[in-house]
């Protein structure tokens, strides 16, 4: 199910749009402005964000907020604003999408979907993305939560080949074969001692992407 988080004021309104977004096969969580938006964020995880304009906040803080979804998290952003504010877009804030309040869900819906379809259009070309995992397959980067990863060769082919396969599960030969090579004559030891640090550099409590499948090899999570 695709998760949407509302950064917002919980209203009669925005719990009727949940509602709605429920229906049309998204989880919803609502979490006002605050301190504890960074750690909302990381528990939840969401695929994209619906973020209230009301004027509530200086313009300066709304975009280090839009920033740090963008930039950092790298999630999609619809903006939901009342009507006499959409003489504020002015073009300052780098969001995706706006609906006007109190908000339709079957709008909302159609419109979180098309940039979700066009985020894994993306990813089917240069950046695979998953959870604040970003591979960028074009600068050989991996960043997470927007940090550098600092990756050797082979675990930067290995994290690539196996999250441009999510969900299918290898066995350490098949990734021995695909990443090593044919004419690798090392054990497929290899393989675990390399996940092993792979995993040290990329997980951490918040953070799960290599799932070990028991006598048979690893898979990145679908």
């Amino acid at each position: 199910m695709l998760r949407l988080l509302m950064i917002a004021r919980e209203t009669e309104a925005l719990a009727g749009l949940r509602a709605q977004m429920a229906g049309s096969g998204f989880a919803c969580a609502i979490v006002p402005h605050g301190q504890e938006l960074a750690e909302e964020i990381s528990t939840y995880r969401p695929d994209l964000v619906l973020l209230e304009i009301d004027g509530s906040l200086p313009a300066a803080e709304m975009q280090a907020i839009v920033r740090g979804l963008k930039e950092e998290r790298h999630l999609p952003v619809i903006a939901l604003l009342p009507q006499d504010r959409l003489g504020s877009l002015n073009g300052n804030l780098d969001i995706d999408d706006f609906i006007t309040s109190p908000g339709d869900g079957r709008e909302l819906a159609l419109r979180a979907k098309r940039l979700l379809s066009q985020a894994r259009n993306i990813e089917g070309g240069e950046l695979v993305q998953c959870d604040g995992l970003l591979i960028d397959l074009a600068r050989c980067e991996v960043t997470l939560e927007g940090r550098i990863v600092e990756l050797t060769f082979k675990e930067y082919e290995l994290l690539k080949f196996l999250a441009s396969h999510r969900g299918r599960v290898y066995s350490r030969e098949a990734l021995l074969n695909q990443v090593w090579g044919y004419d690798y004559y090392g054990g497929d030891r290899t393989v675990d001692v390399h996940v092993r640090r792979l995993r040290s550099k990329i997980e951490d409590a918040k953070h799960t992407f290599i799932e070990t499948v028991r006598n048979i090899g690893y898979r990145f999570k679908a």
